[in-house]
């Protein structure tokens, strides 16, 4: 769905959030499996060539019988017809987010949403997402501020929208991308390969993700004044800053130019961590990563047994009146997003990349 907005689906596979790393958190076609769904080598140099392998993918509770996994496997089916026939509605932030989360009941994945002033809540509630950085606003994960402007022509006359909110999350599954969006539907900005994906793509597509080319350095300069652009306008954008997809949260750095364009437009930035247990313990199995395809990842979520998708919402970190270079506004995001823990380097070789 991970908005066109920033990510690459996986991240690391094409992302589904805009990602410094070049990944958001968007899907790929209508279908449900097939050839498209495989993610193989990087696509061109500048492309992050992840570590982890589809080996790193393991369950860590029993598995679902196969008359529970194919009820799971037909509701899922059904979900996706269901979201690709409402077309262009699919951009209202409304039917999105319902829309994501009846994709994650349908396999019967809970969504864990934790926010830095709340007790965990549960993912289906009602309510606004955790994503937006609060004052008068629609989400949880949008950071919101006062319009700038100079005052005395009334309320919105005269002054500018309060920049959007960087949303920046580690990235492990194409699920990513749909629990973000059931948290807080938002613009994903993501790599084109992301559109071709399976399920995903074509959510992502009607969802107005914005897809970029990141096999060229030249493309850099133009997606970077893209995304201030949208950051400016008001708008919030999710990213996978780590390029790829990684089998934990502890692993993967994040790349730094998505934060530029942050510091472009005055826009906070909400770091995000996304993670995944089974009944309560951490678990790899939905991690979707090297040469896997959509067909087999599905099938190991379709049948773990008590799946849950924990999103984590960390305080912000502003960037309006301030002078943070985009290296230590990259560093503090990844460290919020690792609880305090610093990441190695590996696979990240060109840093300032997307």
């Amino acid at each position: 769905m991970n908005g066109r907005p920033a990510g690459g689906g996986p991240a690391a596979r094409g992302g589904v959030a805009y990602g410094a790393g070049g990944d958001g958190a968007a899907g790929a076609g209508p279908v449900v499996g097939g050839a498209a769904a495989h993610r193989g080598a990087p696509a061109g140099p500048w492309d992050v060539r992840p570590l982890c392998t589809p080996r790193c993918a393991a369950h860590t509770a029993p598995r679902v019988p196969f008359p529970g996994t194919a009820r799971r496997t037909a509701a899922f089916a059904e979900a996706v017809v269901r979201a690709l026939a409402d077309g262009p509605r699919l951009a209202d932030p409304a039917r999105l987010r319902a829309h994501a989360r009846a994709l994650l009941a349908a396999l019967a994945i809970d969504l864990d949403l934790r926010t830095p002033d709340t007790e965990p809540q549960p993912g289906r509630g009602p309510g606004p997402g955790p994503l937006t950085v609060r004052g008068p606003g629609p989400g949880p994960l949008t950071v919101r501020g006062p319009a700038h402007g100079a005052p005395g022509a009334g309320p919105h006359r005269g002054r500018r929208p309060a920049p959007g909110t960087l949303i920046v999350a580690n990235h492990i599954s194409w699920l990513d991308i749909v629990a973000l969006l059931a948290v807080e539907p938002t613009t994903l900005l993501a790599k084109r390969e992301v559109g071709g994906w399976p399920v995903v793509g074509g959510l992502a597509r009607r969802a107005g993700t914005h897809f970029i080319d990141r096999t060229s350095p030249r493309q850099l300069p133009h997606t970077v004044r893209e995304l201030a652009g949208l950051l400016a306008a008001g708008r919030s954008v999710a990213v996978f800053p780590q390029a790829t997809t990684w089998c934990t949260a502890a692993r993967g750095a994040f790349r730094r130019a998505t934060f530029q364009a942050a510091l472009d437009a005055g826009a906070p930035v909400r770091p995000v961590t996304v993670d995944y247990t089974q009944l309560g313990r951490p678990t790899t199995v939905a991690a979707f990563c090297g040469a896997d395809t959509f067909a087999a990842s599905l099938r190991r979520v379709a049948t773990a047994r008590g799946l849950t998708v924990r999103v984590t919402v960390h305080p912000a970190l502003p960037t309006a009146g301030r002078g943070p270079d985009r290296r230590t506004l990259a560093a503090a995001a990844e460290r919020a997003v690792r609880g305090g823990r610093a990441a190695g380097r590996a696979g990240q070789a060109f840093g300032t990349y997307l």
